[in-house]
């Protein structure tokens, strides 16, 4: 019972003394320029992460430059960087040092389980390992003809809403209904949507809430950094029943949907293995999916790099998460800006008819990637509005960051390298990083698909950006970046070979509004509205 007693008492001391440190110690980031703390409690974090930050963003970017001081909740300091030397820094020559810190990976561990997104060190290179090979551009040459079966679905689904003429449509929605069935086909040979009629599924709905609830809570991220030192898993459950709050106890009853469907899925699978090729051949994606390729990937195995089922169950969710939001919002986007500029929506749908002609309705996997004016809008679309805005890193040691060029302090000395005490949050701005002009030109805040039908400037390719994509950070650097970027590409390129050859975009007369989160998302109709949605006028070309 002392335990009980004292071990509550000393977690609340040292909670309090790192609180009130940070009030009274110097930090040697306090040389760095930054806007001013709006709040002696909260500092600059409201404005940071509300929905509607853009001006306050497009500030730190123009009036601070590549580099700068933001003051965070407690006092704490955060770097904010769009700097590229930085960038690699963090990401790939220290990315030892700089983790996703205990606090995310454990609050993701308690929400989606031990995969990819919520693990580091040896465990997250065993389970890269596992999955390189199954997100690769041979892997997806083979997934391409059921894609193809599935946007063909969405395609017709929409047209029967506009053959009696000019329809407003939601395509928000309609993104995230085809992103949600594709990475379920494509990536867990499952079926969550037939896209023909209106559905509900627990698990898709758990996912889509997962993100907004826990925004709502994650001040929580800071103390289950600590959660395990309160006890065995069931006495920490029991704990988390007693709390006495709406949005926490959403929360966990969102996850608890999620692991319960995540172990249906791995067990129901585990069965069609267990009943051989044969049986693979019937079920959705003949088991050519990401996890069915994975799990016998992983009985093959060598026993020190075969994953244990809670790790396989774990990329169940992280499939789910990772990969329907961004890719639904990126498209949504894409959409939106063609429906604003009719030359590149007609440049595109010549170039789709075109290909069709040669190639047919469905065409293949390497002629698709390789056409240039639909990779241009891709690539552009993704280097201006990238779906995530932020990584964030924390420092679990002292480090010296090297800069591009210098910086000059708060007391005019000019600065060249960083030092970074441990604990500090690094805030890697990638869309700055992607829009910046000292390397894109003065053009660079301009959505110009062209830009990538020819040379790009000397210094983007000088600045050795580390992105694993295009010179852009869309997709993060180093070995935490996103694994399936090859998958949501063909995503996007699928579903838009679809759609523009058979309808016509136009931007509706009510105003469409993206808003920042953990991934960029529209809403229609004013500032105050919660729902994600983008109704675009849409007609068959035909007409």
């Amino acid at each position: 019972m002392l335990y009980f007693v004292v071990f509550p008492a000393a977690l609340s001391l040292y909670v309090v003394w790192r609180v009130l440190r940070n009030y009274v110690i110097p930090s040697p980031l306090d040389n760095l320029p930054g806007p001013p703390s709006k709040s002696l409690l909260m500092g600059s974090a409201l404005e940071l992460m509300h929905r509607n930050n853009w001006r306050f963003l497009s500030n730190i970017v123009s009036t601070y430059g590549p580099v700068a001081k933001l003051h965070g909740p407690f006092g704490a300091k955060f770097l904010h960087v769009y700097d590229p030397k930085v960038i690699h820094s963090v990401l790939v020559k220290d990315a030892d040092v700089f983790t996703r810190g205990a606090g995310t990976n454990t609050t993701t561990q308690l929400m989606i389980g031990p995969g990819l997104l919520a693990v580091d060190g040896a465990t997250h290179k065993r389970q890269r390992k596992m999955l390189n090979p199954v997100f690769s551009a041979a892997h997806m040459r083979g997934m391409t003809p059921f894609f193809h079966g599935i946007v063909r679905k969405l395609r017709d689904a929409i047209k029967s809403r506009v053959e009696g003429g000019a329809a407003e449509i939601d395509l928000a929605g309609w993104m995230g209904r085809a992103a949600i069935e594709l990475v379920g086909q494509g990536g867990l040979g499952h079926s969550f949507d037939p896209l023909t009629e209106e559905t509900s599924d627990d698990y898709t709905e758990a996912v889509k809430a997962l993100i907004p609830t826990f925004l709502e809570v994650e001040w929580v991220r800071e103390f289950l950094a600590y959660a395990h030192y309160l006890g065995p898993a069931w006495f920490r459950r029991k704990l988390l029943d007693l709390v006495p709050h709406k949005n926490i106890q959403r929360l966990k009853n969102i996850s608890d949907v999620m692991y319960s469907r995540s172990v249906e899925l791995f067990e129901e699978k585990k069965r069609a293995l267990e009943n051989g090729d044969e049986a693979m051949l019937h079920r959705i994606g003949e088991g050519k999916d990401v996890m069915s390729v994975l799990l016998r990937a992983n009985i093959a195995a060598s026993e020190e790099d075969r994953l244990p089922d809670e790790e396989l169950i774990g990329q169940i969710s992280t499939f789910i998460l990772a990969g329907v939001d961004t890719t639904s919002n990126a498209l949504s986007r894409i959409l939106f800006l063609l429906a604003k500029q009719k030359g590149a929506q007609d440049k595109l749908r010549e170039e789709l008819l075109d290909a069709r002609e040669r190639y047919g309705e469905d065409i293949p996997y390497d002629e698709l990637s390789q056409l240039p004016y639909l990779d241009a809008v891709c690539r552009e679309t993704l280097r201006l509005y990238s779906p995530a805005v932020f990584v964030s890193r924390e420092a679990h040691q002292d480090v010296v960051l090297p800069l591009s060029d210098p910086v000059r302090g708060v007391d005019g000395a000019v600065i060249t390298e960083i030092f970074v005490p441990r604990r500090t949050f690094v805030l890697l701005n990638l869309q700055a990083c992607n829009s910046n002009k000292v390397l894109w030109g003065e053009d660079a805040h301009e959505w110009k698909p062209e830009r990538w039908l020819e040379p790009l400037p000397r210094a983007v390719d000088e600045a050795r950006i580390p992105g694993i994509y295009a010179n852009l950070m869309s997709f993060g650097a180093g070995s935490y970046s996103c694994i399936g970027f090859k998958f949501s590409q063909l995503e996007m390129k699928t579903v838009i070979a679809a759609l523009l050859p058979t309808f016509v975009l136009e931007l509706s007369d009510k105003p469409i509004i993206w808003n920042f989160s953990g991934v960029v998302y529209p809403t229609m109709g004013g500032e105050d509205i919660a729902k994600a949605e983008m109704v675009l006028k849409l007609k068959l070309v035909k007409d």
